[in-house]
């Protein structure tokens, strides 16, 4: 099973390569990209897509990870809640069995 993950995640990564490929050989005008207050250097179109890209795919993944890391600090902050609110009724039970008995 495991050498058919390998062989799909070749073919995937093969296939995306070629679409690559062909994406770089199809866009090759040079451009150059005014951001109003900075003028970047004159690039093919491919390259500033592929730039774009993976920039966003970068962002994309450090505003997740932000995410992930908050929802994380709030677990653990429920987790002691909840371990201190078990210690907290097993001390009442303890009392309570002591005063009855």
């Amino acid at each position: 099973m495991s050498w058919l993950k390998t062989l799909i995640a070749a073919v995937i990564g093969l296939f995306i390569l070629v679409i690559g490929i062909l994406f770089t050989v199809h866009n090759t005008e040079p451009v150059a990209i005014d951001l109003v207050f900075i003028q970047l250097p004159e690039m093919t179109l491919s390259l500033w897509l592929i730039i774009a890209f993976l920039l966003g795919g970068v962002s994309g993944v450090l505003i997740s990870s932000m995410t992930i890391l908050g929802l994380r600090t709030r677990l653990r902050a429920a987790q002691r809640k909840a371990t201190a609110s078990r210690q907290e009724v097993e001390k009442l039970r303890t009392t309570a069995l002591k005063e009855q008995g």
